[in-house]
């Protein structure tokens, strides 16, 4: 079946001042798609999501929504999207429903006309309607600005880092809450930080530095790690770490948690001559087993070419 494309980015490009933010990425992302934008604070994520929609120009490039520019058409381009910057931006001084009642006005819309899109969403807060947005906790206001963004009931989801600060169970819901909603036919854009994110997207692309490394299904990227790599555990874990620094085969020791994650030169390792090596050092409880790369092993390589 042939792909409905909604977003489209080509060679987008924009510096401040000498500091170059992006760098010529390119993206496009069908409609219905759960599309992740993975990468470190500092990458251009917010860049290219406020270039998206319509805040600010690029530099160089082309970025269309449904076909219509984002410069030359932004006024039809905001009337399609919902868009949820990373800091929380509704206004603090008004209630959990006026917040809610005033961006459906904005829209020429009404909470009554799309609760259906936002109930699953809004019946968590709903219970605090009446308190002032700015005394909310994170969660709460995650799902404020969420119901905010949807209450037009737009063709295109924005989400710049919406699960920054907010606790693993309100993380959870969230991705959940996303799921159901690009159930009702939204495409969703979403950036974060966090590499365990990634696998709840259809596809990702992992943006460093404003370049984009690679654009893939999360499983796509994991397969395409081009090496061995070994789990290592050891109660003396960071001489460890430092130890398989300076072997002569070397080519990443990683710290992950309780563990190190380990790559030579060549692909395959020989697991012997390693423990022989760590043994030589005074480490003799070291425990060591073959892997799959995750998401996060998979950016640091990408990162080190």
């Amino acid at each position: 079946m042939k792909r409905k494309e909604m977003i489209f980015l080509e060679n987008i490009s924009k510096s401040y001042g000498k500091r170059l933010a992006l760098d010529s990425v390119s993206i496009q992302v069908d409609k219905n798609e759960i599309f992740g934008l993975i990468g470190p604070d500092g990458a251009g994520k917010t860049s290219l999501f406020r270039i998206l929609s319509s805040l600010i120009i690029a530099d160089s490039g082309n970025a269309r929504i449904r076909n219509l520019d984002v410069v030359k058409d932004y006024r039809e381009v905001r009337k399609i999207i919902g868009y949820m910057p990373g800091r929380f931006s509704l206004y603090q001084d008004l209630t959990v429903e006026e917040n809610l009642e005033f961006f459906a006005s904005v829209f020429g819309t009404s909470i009554e006309e799309n609760y259906d899109l936002i109930k699953d969403i809004y019946t968590h807060i709903e219970p605090f309607k009446d308190r002032k947005a700015g005394k909310l906790s994170g969660g709460m206001k995650q799902k404020l600005a969420l119901s905010c963004a949807l209450i037009h009931r737009p063709e295109v989801l924005i989400l710049d880092e919406p699960t920054t600060g907010v606790d693993a169970v309100s993380r959870k819901e969230f991705w959940e809450m996303l799921s159901r909603i690009r159930g009702e036919g939204i495409t969703i854009i979403v950036s974060t930080p966090y590499m365990d994110e990634a696998r709840l997207c259809d596809r990702v692309g992992l943006l460093q530095n404003g370049k984009l490394l690679t654009i893939n299904t999360p499983e796509g990227i994991i397969q395409a790690y081009p090496k061995d790599i070994l789990s290592i555990q050891s109660e003396n874990l960071y001489s460890v770490l430092m130890d398989l620094r300076d072997y002569p085969l070397v080519h990443s020791s990683l710290l992950f948690g309780h563990e190190v994650h380990y790559t030579e030169r060549e692909k395959s390792i020989d697991q012997n001559q390693l423990k022989k090596y760590l043994e030589s050092k005074g480490h003799k409880d070291v425990g060591m087993k073959l892997m799959k790369a995750g998401i996060e092993d998979s950016f640091l390589e990408l990162m080190r070419e």
